[in-house]
Parts: C-alpha cells; structure tokens; sequence
C-alpha cells in the first residue's frame, strides 16, 4: 500500500535525498522482500508492481513522492505462516487521548500511567498530536504556499517542542532513536514545505500528509514512555490500516472491508497486548495518506473499536463530560450521566464540541459504549453514550428530564422562499436546494408550511449572500410571474435545539419549551421538530439565544445551582453578607458551578429590585438612588416569581420577630429560608413546630446555621449526631461572644464594671450592654438546641441568670447603665476571688440537660483544665456529651460572634442549599 502524494517532475530530484520511495521487490525463489525506512517515517510500504532491484526507487521519484514508515525489512514470503491471529472482542477496550491529555511531557506521563492501570486484558490507546501541533502543522503549509520563508523558523519550533519533551520523558536508545526519527521527518517535511514554497501551492494530500505528522510523533512518544515502565507496548501508524473513501462533503467514508483486512495483517507481524495508534490519519483506496478532517480522532477511535469488536471506548478530554448545555452560556449546566446514541449524535451536530459528530456510527453496530472522561479530573463519572433502554428509570431513580439538553448554533441566516404559486406544484422544494447545493452552501435546518406556501431555512450567515444570489437568479421568471412573491434574508439568527429520546413518550415537552420562551419574551422565528421527536429547533435573533437558552434549561432542568437570593435587611450583617457574596460570585461560578444571583434588596423604608441580579459592587449606592418604597409583599413575589431562575431564597438578617412570622407562609410557597434570625426557633412552640413539620414534608428548605454560634457549624453537628443513631445527653457552652470577651478578661484586679466598658468600646457588645448581660440571647440559643435535640420547651421553661443588676435593669440609658454599673462590682469580684482561690474560673454557659427535659443560663465555675477555661478573645465553645461521645464530650470551638464571621455563616447555609436542592432537607 504504497502512500504516493504527485508532485511535478521538475522538483522530485529536490526529494531524493530525503524521502523513500513506494516499495521494492526482488524477484528469485520466490520470495518477496519489502525494505522500510528504520526511522519509522511515514507509512508502511505494500508490496506491488515488481521491480528489478530494491534500489530502483529512485527511479520512482520520477513519478512522485511517497513516504514509507516502518522500521525493519521483513520477510513477505507465503510460505510463513501467520501465526498471530488478531483476538476481537470484549478483551479490548480502546482508549483516545485528545491533544490537551498528551500537552506536555507531564501530562504524557499522566496518560502512560492510565494506561498502564487500566486493568482491561487488551488496550487499544487512541492518541492525538501534542496540543497546538495539528494547528501549528497546518500553519507551515499556509506560510508555505504563501511564500512565506517563516515556515523554516515554525518548523524549527515544532521540532524544538517535540524535542524538549523527548528529552524530558525518555533516554538511553529510546530517546536516541525518537530523536533520530523525528531530524529524518523534519528533513523530509522541510524539502516539502520547501517545494510547496517553490510551487505557491499544497494539494490536499500534501496538506494532510504534513497536519497528520503530530499524531506520528505523539503516538511513538507515549509508546516509548509505555515501554519504559516495563510494559510491552506496539505502536500503529493507522495509515496502514484504516482505509477511507473521500466524498464530495470534506468528510470520508471507512472501509470497514479493507481497512479490517489490513488490521489482521497489521496485527500479525506486530502482536500486542497494549497498541498505541495514531488518530486523525489514515489512507485512500490509492494507499494515499489522508486524514478524518478536523477533530477525526474522535471518529479514528470509534472506527479502530467496530474493527476490534471493543467492549467500549474511552474518550479522555478535559471536560467531565457532556453538558446539558453549553457551560460558558449557562452556568448552571449539568454533566449527563447517560446519553443514547441518538441523542449524542443530535447534541454534537447541534454544537456539543465533546465529540466529532461522526464518532457514533460507527459503534453503533456493534452497541459499543463510549465513555466521556476527564484526564484532569479522575474522580468525575462522565457521561455513558449507548444504546438507549426505553427506560424511564436512571440510577435507579425515575428520570425527571426528557429534555437532555440544550444547544445553539450561531451566526446563522433565515432564507425565506414563498408565494401562493408554489402550492401544489411538484419539485418547488427540490429545485430551491438544488440551487443551495449548487453554490455549496450547507442548509443548517428547514421548515415548510404545510400549505407548500412558503419554504423557510437556516444557512451560515457567510453564505447567504451567494445562496440568495443563486435563488433570485435561478426563480428571476417565477418572481416575475407573481408565483413567487418574495425570497426574503433575515439575517444575526441562532438555532436553539431541544434534545432527548424520551421526549417522545413525554406529553407537554413542546408546549413547556414554547411556553418557557414565551415567558422569557423571546420572539420565535422558525420551528422545525422531526416526527422522531429527537430534537425540537427553533430560530431565534441571536442577541436573544443566551436568553432563550438559560430560559429553557432552566425551565426543565429546574437548576440546582441558580438561585434567586433575596436579602432582607442590610444593616451590619446583611451588608457583610452582601460584600462576602459580591467577592465569591466569580469564583463560585467557576470553582463550583453555582450562580447566585441577588434579585433584591430590602431594609425596613427601602428597598432595591433587579430583574437580572444587582451589581453587588456598588448596592449601597443603588439602593439610596434608585430604591423605592419598601413593600415586604411586592419583594417577596419579584424574588420568588422570577422565569430565569426557578430556586428562590430569602436571606432574613434582622433580628425582627415580625419578619420571622412570615417564614411558614413563604416556605409554603416553595421559597427557600436561611436566616441568622433566632425568633422563629426560639419563638412559640407551637409556630416552631409547624414551621419544622412543614420542611420535613417538603422540598423547601429552611437553614439556620448561623442562629447558633455564628459562623460554628453547631446546628449540623447536633444534626449529624441525631441522624446518624446518636443520643444526646447533654449540650453545654459558652454561647455569647460578647461574655466570652468579658470573663476571658475578668481576671486579676480588674472590675466587672471595667471590662464590660473595654468591651463595649471594642465594638464586642450591643449598644446597650444590658443586652447581653442579660443572658436573653443565650437562652434563646439554648431553646433552639433543646428543641433540636428534641425537647418540646417555651422559652419561659429556661432559667436564666441575668448578670445585670436588678435595680440597673430600667436604667434610662446605656450610658446611664456603665455609670452606675461599678457600685455593684464587689458581688462578681468575690465570686471570681472564690474561684480563683479554688483554681477555677468563671464561665456564663447555657446548658440543655435532654436527659431530664431541661435547660439553664448560669454563671459556673470551671477548674483550669477545663476546656471551658483555656477560651481566649470572643470565641465560643460547645460540649456535645452523647451516648458515643460519653467519657469524652465532642468539643466546637471558634469564634461565635462579629459580623463577618456571622455572615459566614449564613454565605454557608445559602451554598449548603445549593447542593441540597432536589432533596427534603
């Protein structure tokens, strides 16, 4: 199979030096002898017309220019028996590496190491050329031909790359023998690009000849890299074995006959139990060196898996898989676990660039799946493509999704042909594409009246205009006579298409589709839906597509990870909160696929709403500006009724028991609810309970995290516990920043009164201290972890001991309140001389004793060993002592109060509903 590319006589002695020529035989005792070049140049040769000597080929080069890559001379006698037959079947699994997987020294090591681990008897590893190489080939035959002289430089760049890396991954013969390969092709390929430069022009067999060479070099890379763990590895330049037949389209046809034909024959002289086989190239009929066109080596693994019969194939990229629709449009698109064939061949066609649109046929026939896999992310599933089961189960769960996704093409043209003269008139429609065809336009999708009135179609915005040319030229008489009225071009078009095989058995899909445009305003062009109902495809200006596409997707795929926020309440921590979010949305978005988008702003006079998200950047501006009347209502239902974005949550930061009233009412209505806010737990029983009966019995979700120490995760430990078979006994800590601030720092000589002024000018207590002091908002944490734990109290069933002083506790003022503070320091002075004389410390704790039904706010002392004793600063401290953790409680410590740490917490519970969206919390 000899690889001829023509070239003008006149330049073919410029090549004698440097290229091989066809094939060589030698005539005698019947034997034939084929020589191949040892520097695995190009293909391997085939024995054909005979001829007198072995070195006649230079004669050949008369004629042309071949290229020959193998390494040996070998025996083609048909007295040897093949004795190595090629095993098909489950025992293979094939394996394509992309160009980003094999990037660089690193990351080829990373690729041999998956290989070897495979744990499959028989491997078949598909490679592309390095990242860049292909477009770094094809621009030296564009330097070429356009005289050029850069061409030398980038072809020294490109040896320069390999050359590095060979050097980085591999010595000793290996390396020397890669290196003296690669000097021999840049040779040959610089007398090419050399007469490419001359002539001003590169057939297309040259241009492939040269733009497949990466994958040469790429494939004996990673095989010697195999080899040198000891791992016995062959590799395949599969222009000796695929064989494909070009079509008028800029896309070939495998001959599966001849190319499996070749297959054996390959696999006889080179058994092996791991291949390492070029993608993207291949051979003509006439044994001339091709390639599967862009991004073929997709297609290269699909077809080298029907030849091997392979259990499956693995496509390793660098994506996680197949999005429901494209992430850079739609930030909260999701990987699809599974895919059938039809609808991964629909997805690509339309725009899914994770596979070459051609990858699918050929494992059809033989039900191979194709697996979707991260080299850079081992841990991601991926997607599954193979044969569809008709069931509606996924994982084991019921599928909620006909739709699987979501695609667009854009930078499209509508060609609308029509006039009442084309109804009931016979070959009107063929006659229109044949006028397309004729100009080699590519007709994206079409959409006829049934009444035959009018004809209406897509094609690339480039070629438009000489499609519109052709039709007015070739229908000129038709618009004359009035029997076409008009060809009309509306140009800035996309295609949104709707994807999923169960779309077909699903009622509703096309109406829910319609209707999630209709409520986004989107104006609907064209439609077109084939009776197989693969796909639904309509045409939309494309200043409307990303719209229309994050309207649809989220309209079925009730996103996860889009949330409308609403925050009500922008004082201290609200505002932090609102900063805290302004810093992280980037990085959310693009660390973990979550979009949060503030669609309001309300305090208690004003309020700020947004139909797209608010610039977090400069809210306070915004919200003096343009803030209007503040109407608790009207917020509510703009956050929550929102069409983008399905999932609403409302971030309650105040402290206000009327705003806390409003929660069961809007978790009734599907709106989510994370708050700081203790009023609502520690509030009413009866409210409390209903409002908990309410989230367990639905799939909206109530957090409140940051109602109990901050930013400390105390609530979900207490949850952790319970969920999984614990019993608590008891629950006991320091619960109050602002007092562990103040005992931290009532030691020595200094006065109660003294410490709690340090405090309050710290910025550690309320404006008025007495707020504190009085133990009030320990209680109130004290009876969310009781009921919590399981204790139905009020909160009036909590002793509390106030550490204000009865008669200070109608002092007019906080101001008033410090003055007169110091006259009642002696009672604490001697409690803390008591302690201090036992080795004790004071402590204010709240208690939940859940073994006898009970809770308690005191003072308690603590010995100095305690974990109690050893706090500093404002940090809080719980103890959780439970049946597991009995002679040891489960210590939570950190800081428990300020805003910024406050704020985190609430920045958490608002992520934590992210991930626990579709699930009753």
């Amino acid at each position: 199979m000899a690889f001829s590319s023509s070239i003008s006589p006149c330049y073919s002695s410029q090549f004698s030096s440097n290229l091989l020529t066809q094939e060589t035989y030698l005539k005698g005792k019947g034997k034939k002898i084929a020589t191949f070049n040892r520097t695995h140049q190009f293909s391997i040769l085939q024995c054909s017309p005979f001829l007198n000597s072995k070195w006649e080929r230079g004669e050949l080069l008369k004629f042309g220019i071949s290229a020959a890559v193998t390494s040996e001379e070998y025996l083609l006698d048909g007295a040897i028996e093949n004795t190595h037959q090629l095993p098909k079947g489950d025992s293979w699994s094939v394996h394509k590496f992309g160009g980003t997987c094999v990037g660089n020294s690193e990351r080829i090591r990373n690729v041999a190491d998956e290989i070897i681990q495979d744990q499959s008897e028989r491997k078949l590893v598909v490679v592309s050329a390095m990242s860049k190489v292909t477009d770094m080939m094809y621009d030296l035959i564009y330097k070429a031909q356009s005289r050029d002289e850069s061409y030398l430089t980038a072809m020294d760049a490109v040896l320069e790359k390999h050359k590095l890396t060979a050097i980085d991954l591999l010595d000793g013969d290996e390396l020397a023998s890669f290196l003296s390969r690669i000097h021999h092709d840049i040779n040959n390929l610089k007398a090419m690009l050399r007469a490419i430069y001359i002539a001003g022009h590169a057939t297309e067999s040259f241009t492939d000849f040269v733009a497949g060479h990466g994958e040469l070099w790429s494939a004996q890379l990673l095989a010697s890299v195999v080899r040198a763990t000891g791992v016995e590895c062959k590799w395949m330049d599969t222009r000796e074995v695929l064989v494909v037949n070009p079509t008028s389209s800029n896309q070939v046809d495998p001959d599966y006959l001849k190319s499996g034909e070749r297959l054996e024959k390959w696999y006889s002289k080179n058994p092996s139990m791991t291949i390492i086989a070029t993608g993207f190239i291949a051979s003509t009929p006439q044994d001339i060196p091709t390639t599967l066109k862009r991004d073929g080596s997709d297609f290269s693994a699909a077809i080298m898996a029907a030849l091997f019969k392979a259990c499956q194939v693995t496509i390793w990229t660098d994506v996680d898989g197949v999005y429901s629709a494209d992430p850079r449009k739609v930030s909260e698109a999701v990987i699809l676990k599974t895919l059938s064939y039809q609808e991964a061949w629909e997805m690509s066609y339309f725009g899914a660039h994770v596979l070459h649109p051609r990858t699918i046929v050929p494992v059809m026939q033989y039900d191979i799946p194709i697996i979707i896999k991260n080299i850079f992310n081992l841990a991601a599933p991926g997607t599954m493509i193979c044969r569809s089961t008709d069931n509606e189960y996924e994982d084991g769960q019921r599928s909620v999704f006909p739709v699987k996704g979501f695609a667009t093409i854009d930078k499209l043209a509508l060609v609308n042909v029509e006039g009442t003269g084309m109804a009931g008139v016979p070959g009107t429609a063929s006659d229109i594409f044949d006028a397309v065809k004729s100009v080699g336009a590519n007709v994206i999708m079409i959409s006829q009246a049934s009444s035959e009135h009018s004809v209406c179609f897509a094609v690339p915005e480039k070629e438009v205009k000489v499609v519109a040319d052709i039709l007015e030229s070739r229908f000129g008489q038709a618009l004359s006579a009035g029997r076409l009225s008009q060809i009309s071009i509306i140009p800035g078009c996309s295609i949104l298409a709707a994807v999923g095989q169960r779309m077909a058995i699903t009622p509703g899909v096309s109406a829910t589709f319609f209707s999630a445009l209709a409520k986004a305003n989107i104006n609907i062009r064209a439609i077109a839906q084939g009776c197989s109902e693969y796909n639904v495809t309509v045409v939309v200006k494309q200043e409307d597509c990303v719209r229309a596409l994050r309207a649809v997707h989220s309209r079925f795929y009730l996103s996860r990870t889009t949330i409308a926020v609403g925050i009500i309440g922008p004082g201290l921590i609200g505002g932090t909160l609102l900063d805290q979010l302004k810093d992280q949305t980037a990085l959310l978005k693009e660390k973990f696929n979550i979009d949060l988008r503030v669609m309001g702003i309300t305090g208690m006079n004003s309020m700020l709403l947004s139909s797209s998200g608010i610039d977090l950047s400069k809210w306070k501006e915004l919200l003096s500006q343009k803030g209007e009347k503040a109407d608790l209502n009207k917020f509510v239902q703009h956050v929550s009724e929102n069409y983008f974005i399905p999932n609403s949550v409302l971030v309650d930061c105040t402290a206000n028991s009327h705003i806390a009233s409003h929660y069961y009412d809007w978790l009734h209505r599907g709106i989510h609810v994370v708050t700081p806010n203790k009023k609502a737990n520690s509030g009413p029983l009866d409210q409390y309970l209903k409002v908990r009966a309410l989230q367990r019995q639905s799939y909206t979700h109530y957090f409140y995290e940051a109602t109990v120490g901050a930013g400390l995760p105390i609530i979900s430990t207490l949850r952790g516990l319970l969920e999984t078979g614990d019993k608590i006994l008891r629950i006991e800590g320091i619960f109050s920043g602002t007092l562990s601030y103040i005992f931290n720092n009532f030691t020595g000589t200094k006065a109660f009164s003294q410490v709690v002024k340090e405090a309050k000018v710290a910025g550690y207590t309320e404006p008025d201290p007495r707020d504190d002091l009085s133990g009030t908002d320990v209680a109130r944490k004290v009876i969310i972890l009781a009921r919590e734990s399981g204790l139905d109290l009020e909160l009036s069933d909590i002793p509390v001991q106030s550490l204000v002083p009865e008669p200070l506790r109608v002092t007019a003022s906080a101001e008033d309140f410090l003055l007169d503070l110091p006259k009642f320091d002696q009672e604490l002075s001697k409690q803390r001389q008591e302690a201090e004389d036992e080795g004790e410390v004071l402590r204010y704790v709240g208690v939940v004793d859940v073994v006898n039904g009970k809770g308690a706010v005191e003072l308690r002392r603590y010995n100095m060993e305690h974990p109690f004793a050893q706090l500093s600063g404002s940090d809080n401290i719980i103890a959780f002592t439970t049946e597991r953790y009995c002679k040891q409680p489960l210590i939570v410590r950190g800081p428990g109060a300020g805003a910024e740490v406050t704020a985190g917490g609430i920045f958490s519970d608002i992520l934590r509903l992210a991930s626990y969206l579709g699930a009753p919390s």
